[in-house]
């Protein structure tokens, strides 16, 4: 059975999509920007893009019946590659344990505003094997 997930952003409806698809004990988390979804705000700090977005990823695998910690795969797709001393400290924090299996790309995102994309794919139980 496959079940959708949204975040309550109005992207997900207008572009259509889901934040995150359950099929069985794989979770596939759609790429999450820095966008803070309870006031719709883009902080312009990369840092702070970066953990919301991260935030936003742990929500959704958390109401997936999964964590962080099962985090298989990551896709960072960024702006600008000097961003890139801002985002690792914050990335390291979070995945250093956990060291999925990662790609980051330099690439232009949909808006302007945007300067971090992350892509995750999970599988449920997988961080306490």
């Amino acid at each position: 059975m496959v079940t959708r997930i949204s975040s309550g952003s109005p992207f997900e409806a207008t572009i259509g999509y889901s934040r995150a698809v359950v099929d069985g004990d794989m979770v596939y988390v759609s790429g999450t920007t820095g966008y803070d979804y309870s006031r719709m705000v883009m902080p312009d700090d990369v840092g702070e893009q970066t953990r919301n977005a991260l935030h936003t990823i742990a929500k959704a695998l958390e109401e997936a019946g999964s964590a962080l910690q099962d985090v298989l795969r990551v896709r960072y797709y960024m702006s600008d590659l000097a961003h890139y001393d801002a985002i690792v400290p914050v990335l390291g924090d979070v995945f250093g344990a956990i060291r999925p299996a990662a790609t980051m790309v330099v690439c232009g995102l949909v808006r302007p505003e945007m300067k971090i994309e992350i892509e995750v794919t999970a599988r449920r139980g997988a961080g306490s094997e």
